[in-house]
Parts: C-alpha cells; structure tokens; sequence
C-alpha cells in the first residue's frame, strides 16, 4: 500500500514538474487564451461529465481514503473541462475548482470555525463531563440515549450544519457512556439533519427552496409548505429510526460496528477518533448549564439573524417572508459571532474560565474544523466541475424529453433523478436548484401532481445528499461524531437505500392515487414490515452463530 502511495505522489509531481516547465508554460498560455474563445468543452453537457464524482465516491468506497479520492475527481473533471490540455486544466483545477471553493463557501468556512471554537470553550469549562455525568446518572440505556440524540436532533432545525456540530458536540458523551458506536451517532446525526431541516418552514433549506422557485411563477415557500406531507423520504427516515430503535435492529456494516460497541466498548471498530486539537476538559466549576445556556443563545442568535438578513420588518416584511429571502452563509456567521461573543462574556463573568484560557480555545476551534474544511473544500472542488460540465444540465434535459411519455410515474421518476443527481454532485441544495423551474413548468399550476413532483424532488435531493460520500452534511455529521468519514458512509448506505427503496414505493403510490392519507400509512407499514422481516432474519442469523 504504501509503495502504491509513493509511486502515486511520484507520478503526480512529474506531471507538475512537466506542466510548470518554462518551455510548456509559454507554449500552453497560447493554448489558453485560444481557448477562452471557445464556450466549453466536447465533453460538456454529455454523460462523460458524470465521471468525475463518480469515479471520486467509487474510490473513496473502495480505498476508503478521501481527500485523494476527491483530489482524483477533480483532476479528472478539470482534464475533461480543458480537453485533456494540461495548462488548461491547471487553471480549471485550481481557478475554478479550489479558489472557487474556498471564495463560495467563506461564510461557511467561518461559520464551522466559531461552532469549533464554542465546542472548544464548551470542553474547556468542564461542562461537557458535567453532562456527561449529569447523562449518565439519568439516561440509564442505549435505547434512551438514541432517543435523545434523536429528539434534539429534531429540535434543531434552522440549519443541517449547525445541526451536526451541536447534536454531535451535546450528545456524544451521553453516547460513548451507553457504549453507541461513532458510526450509529454520525447515522443518527445525518438522519436528524437535513431531512428535518427540509420538512421546517423555518429553516435554511426553506428558505434556499423558496429562492430556486423564483421566477417560476409560484410562491415558494407555499409550494414548500404544502409539499411536507409527500415529503416521504424525510418522514420515512424518522418512521425508520424509531423503529430499529425499539427493535433493537442493525443490519449492514452498522451492525459490526454496533457489536463491537457493546461487547467490546470498541467506538469505532476500524480507524479511530478523528484527532480534532480539542480535548475535554476537567473543570469542577463547570455545569451542565455551561453547555445548555450558550447553545440555547446560539439557537435564538442564528435565528435572529436569519430573518434579519431576509430584511425582517423592511416595509411591513414578514417573519416568513424574511425567511424566505434570507442568506444562511451570511446569516449564520454572524449570528455564531454574537453567540460567541455572548457565550465567552458569560463564562469569564462566571469565572468557570480565565479570559486567556478563552483566548485559547480560538486555535483549538479552527484546528477542529480543519479536516471537515478542507474535505468541504475539495467536495465543493468537485460540485465546481460538474457544474462547468455541465451535469445538472445534461440530466434536466433528459428528464424533460421523456416528461410527457411518464404520466403518473413521474413522480418516482422525479426522486430517482434528483437521487442519482444530488449522489453524483454531492449537493441537494444544487439539485433541487436546477430541478425545481422545470417541475414548475411540467405540471400545471392547479395540479396536486405539481406539489408531489416537487414533494419527489425535495425528497430525493435529501436522499442522494444523505448517502453521498462528498455531500457537505455527510461530512459535517463525520465530524460532529468526531469519526473516520468512509466509515459513516459505509454504515449509513444501507440503511438510507432501504428507506429510499420504500420512499419510491410512496411516490409510485402518490403518483395515482394523489392522496397523502393512502400513500404515506401504506408506506409507513410497509416500512415497519420490512423491518420486521429484517429483524427475524438477522435474529436467526444470529442464533445460527
């Protein structure tokens, strides 16, 4: 393994050298500004655009190491932007891709760093312990421990990345003492992040949605709302989680993992704890009112400056409205800045900690966010060359010409698409983005099937997002549980497939009979069927060993 590593490295740092040679340099800038006259690539808008992410999720499953996986992908994309010209796809590589990155997503990048630094403080206090002592003496059972992460999971709705951080810095304490392994937290994590945050009127994701509907003729945020009850693969996703949860069910990769956790207290099973710089710290003058207090003031603070941004009380705006028209990558660093602020004033005034111990924690914030940044970056590296391929495009164009010829099928049609797109992409906001104005124009205005298309939409960029190892929520919720990021996907792709498979049932059931209260209960017992077979078979199984 390790001669392939050197041998990789070496490879890559002769195509540097020869790219970078003066002699190629001056003779490749010609070719450039040629090329700047052409509009794109013969590769663009053809499906040669969805091997790039394809071929950096196939690696990372297969080497489970990511960030050369995505830095493969990326590299590929940029060779099939520039047509395999190596200057060109320098500069698309890193112009486009990286610089692009890290410009697009600042106010994220910023935002994730001052969640980092409160954890930070959080630690620091001793306030973490002190829960975890204040959850270990009144949370007595792993079935105990997973509905609580659950439910505050389901608390947290403004933000599927604000959501990640704090269910994973709040409950993995309460986790580790009830012996759940990493993986099932991060799972837990990701099943309560953006599939609640796209059933929230008040939320990012809302608010994003009710953005792409503009121009559609429609009200977004009233297609929004009325699409929540077709919504079936964030709402199977709960139906899904209670269950295993009574059931005492795991099957898959998860269930070793699960194993190893109860049997031998091993967390993680393969790899281990993500060395994020920030350590727990012990503090006797730490409360369990340390951690409480700063993420209830975050929660108020972000929400605030949510609606503050959409223009909140601007010419008679209302609070829906504001949401509507909010920014969360402007939004939500400010408002985590006033939290911060806040949450540093109130634990110096209470002397829990010294100003200078406070002062430290700020390196400690940005060094645990550093690996979920820098895979953030390279996913959004490789979101950039789908996007000057041209994917979304190509897909949307195939979907429209067969749109007449689907009828009552097009809903399931819808998921499968918006599935396989936000998988490929890694990002539902960008999937629903460009899938959402030709919904719009496909069915008519008074149609129910207008509202389950994008019910199906919806539905399936939260499912491809969800399982998608260079999906940004995928990794925030790595890193919220804090571990290895191939082992959360791994883990997780089952058990996202089987609720996907029931949700295609749903809107396959939605599609004719265009009533909620026929598709979702069938769906739902459905669901808890096949669960039930699942928990006999692996019952027997297990009695067989």
């Amino acid at each position: 393994m390790k001669n392939r590593s050197v041998l990789f490295f070496l490879l890559l740092g002769v195509l540097c050298l020869f790219c970078l040679s003066p002699e190629i340099l001056a003779q490749e800038a010609e070719v450039v500004e040629e090329a700047a006259e052409t509009v794109s690539s013969r590769f663009t808008g053809t499906f040669w655009a969805a091997l790039p992410p394809l071929l950096a999720i196939g690696l990372a499953l297969i080497t489970k190491e990511v960030y050369s996986s995505l830095f493969l992908g990326i590299l590929f994309g940029g060779l099939l932007s520039a047509d395999f010209n190596l200057f060109s796809t320098i500069d698309s590589v890193v112009n486009h891709g990286l610089i692009g990155a890290v410009a697009g997503s600042a106010g994220i990048f910023i935002f994730l760093v001052i969640l980092g630094i409160m954890v930070a403080l959080i630690n620091r206090t001793g306030a973490a312990a002190a829960f975890g002592a204040w959850a270990h003496r009144n949370i007595k059972s792993r079935t105990g421990a997973i509905l609580a992460t659950f439910v505050l999971g389901i608390l947290i709705f403004i933000d599927d990345y604000f959501n990640c951080l704090t269910v994973g810095s709040v409950m993995q304490p309460v986790t580790d003492a009830n012996k759940i392994s990493r993986a099932k937290l991060a799972y837990l994590i990701d099943a309560t992040a953006a599939p609640i945050c796209m059933i929230a009127p008040i939320s990012s994701w809302a608010a994003a949605v009710s953005e792409f509907a503009k121009g559609t003729g429609y009200n977004g945020l009233d297609l929004f709302i009325r699409a929540i009850p077709f919504n079936f693969y964030s709402l199977l996703t709960f139906v899904f989680v209670l269950c295993i949860t009574f059931m005492k069910l795991e099957f898959g990769p998860m269930a070793r993992h699960e194993r190893n956790a109860m049997l031998k207290g091993d967390l993680f099973t393969e790899g281990g704890e993500v060395d994020n710089g920030v350590r727990p710290g012990e503090n006797a003058k730490g409360k369990f009112m340390d951690m409480l207090l700063p993420v209830l003031v975050l929660i108020g603070v972000c929400v605030y400056a949510l609606v503050y941004v959409g223009g909140y009380g601007e010419n008679g705006k209302t609070f829906q409205a504001a949401f509507a028209d909010t920014d969360a990558t402007v939004a939500l660093p400010w408002g985590a800045l006033i939290a911060l602020v806040l949450t540093i004033i109130y634990l110096v005034g209470r002397r829990v900690i010294s100003f200078r111990e406070a002062m430290k924690c700020v390196p400690d914030g940005f060094v645990a966010m550093v690996p979920a940044i820098l895979i953030l970056t390279l996913a959004t590296s490789l979101k950039n060359m789908t996007g000057i391929l041209e994917l979304k495009e190509f897909i949307a164009r195939l979907m429209e010409g067969n749109a007449a010829e689907l009828g009552n099928f097009l809903p399931a049609v819808i998921f499968l698409v918006a599935c396989v797109l936000a998988f490929a992409t890694g990002t539902s906001w960008g999937t629903f983005g460009i899938l959402i104005p030709i919904i719009c124009s496909i069915f008519p205005g008074d149609s129910q099937l207008l509202i389950i298309g994008m019910s199906a939409c919806l539905a399936g960029a939260v499912c491809g997002d969800h399982c998608s190892p260079i999906s940004d929520t995928t990794i925030m919720s790595s890193a919220g549980a804090r571990c290895e990021h191939i082992n959360h996907v791994s883990t997780q792709l089952p058990y996202v497939i089987t609720v996907a498979g029931v949700s295609f049932v749903g809107f396959l059931l939605a599609g004719f009979t265009q009533n909620w209260f026929v598709a979702f209960p069938l769906t739902a017992g459905l669901m808890i069927l096949i669960l039930a077979g699942l928990k006999f078979i692996t019952k027997d199984n297990a009695q067989a060993e």
